[in-house]
C-alpha cells in the first residue's frame, strides 16, 4: 500500500532484501551501523552498493529530531498564524473555510508527489506543512467557535498522550513491528479510507448523515478507530527510524522521517478531535 506515509512503502521490498543480507551473513550498513545481521524487516538492507555509506554521511538521531521539530514547528507556525488572520465569524467563515480547503487540496498534493519520490526533498516537505498548518489552523478556530469551545487544547494534549504512549510502548518493546504487524496496518488503513470515502459520497448524494461515520456513537467509535491505526503508524515510524539510524541509512533520509512523524502526527491530531467534538456536541 502506498500512503501519505513515505515509509509504508519500504516494507514492500523490506522481507526481501533482509533476506538476501542474511544469505550472505553480512549486515548492510555495517561501516557505519549496528544494526544486527539477523533482521530481515530491515528496508535498508538492501543488496546496494554501501560504499558511499560512511560515518559523515550517516542519519542520526540528532537530525531526524531536528528536521522533524522543523516540519512540526512549521506546522504550528501556519496554524496559529492562520487562527489568527483568518476569521470564522459568520460573515467570513465561508471565505476562510474555502481557503483552508484549497490549503489542504495542495498539502494532499504536496503530500502524494513526495510519497512517490524516491528521495525527499525539503521544499515539498515544508510546502506540505505549511499548507496543512493553515487547514489545520481554520479547522481548528471553526470547531473551537460553533461546536465546542476549549476542545483544541483538549485535542492537541490527546495527540501528546497518544504519541508518548506508543513511544513508552514501543521502547518498553510491547508493540513489535514486524512486516505482518505492516502489512496488517497497511490493510487496514485501506479499508477505513475506504469507508471514510464512501461516507462522503452518500453524504454528497443525498444520503443525509451518510453511513453514520461522523455524528453519533458510530462517528466516535469510526474516530477511535482512526485513532488507534495513528498510533500504528505512529509504531512504524518510530521503527523505521530506529532502522535508518542502526543501519546508516543516507542523511537525507532524516527528512523522510520527519515527513513520516509528521503526517501521522497530524492524522492522530484530526481523529482526536473528530472524538471530541462528538463527545461535546452528544453532550
Amino acid at each position: 500500500m502506498r500512503t501519505s506515509n513515505p515509509f509504508l512503502s519500504r516494507w514492500d521490498s523490506a522481507g526481501d532484501t533482509g533476506r538476501t543480507a542474511a544469505r550472505t551473513g553480512r549486515p548492510v550498513g555495517a561501516t557505519v551501523g549496528a544494526g544486527p545481521a539477523d533482521d530481515t524487516t530491515n528496508p535498508y538492507a538492501p543488496g546496494a552498493d554501501t560504499s558511499l555509506r560512511t560515518v559523515s554521511n550517516a542519519v542520526t538521531m540528532d537530525d531526524v529530531v531536528v528536521r522533524t521539530a522543523t516540519t512540526l514547528g512549521t506546522v504550528v507556525l501556519t496554524a496559529v498564524l492562520s487562527w489568527l488572520l483568518l476569521p470564522v465569524d459568520e460573515a467570513n467563515v465561508g471565505h476562510s473555510y474555502g481557503l483552508a480547503v484549497g490549503a489542504a487540496f495542495i498539502a494532499f498534493v504536496l503530500a502524494m508527489i513526495q510519497s512517490f519520490k524516491r528521495t525527499p526533498t525539503p521544499a515539498l516537505i515544508l510546502g506540505y506543512a505549511a499548507f496543512e498548518g493553515v487547514f489545520l489552523g481554520v479547522l481548528s478556530s471553526t470547531v473551537s467557535t460553533y461546536i465546542a469551545p476549549g476542545v483544541v487544547v483538549q485535542a492537541v494534549l490527546g495527540t501528546f498522550a497518544v504519541s508518548a504512549g506508543v513511544l513508552i510502548a514501543y521502547r518498553m518493546r510491547w508493540i513489535r513491528v514486524t512486516q505482518r504487524f505492516a502489512g496488517f496496518v497497511g490493510a487496514a488503513a485501506t479499508g477505513f479510507v475506504l469507508l471514510l470515502f464512501a461516507d462522503l459520497l452518500f453524504s454528497a448524494f443525498g444520503a443525509g448523515d451518510g453511513l453514520g461515520f461522523h455524528s453519533g456513537g458510530l462517528g466516535i467509535v469510526f474516530g477511535l478507530v482512526g485513532i488507534v491505526l495513528g498510533a500504528a503508524f505512529l509504531a512504524l515510524d518510530f521503527k523505521q527510524v530506529e532502522d535508518a539510524v542502526a543501519y546508516g541509512a543516507p542523511r537525507e533520509e532524516a527528512w523522510l522521517a520527519a515527513f513520516g512523524l509528521t503526517t501521522t502526527l497530524v492524522w492522530i491530531y484530526l481523529e482526536v478531535l473528530r472524538v471530541l467534538s462528538l463527545f461535546n456536541s452528544d453532550n
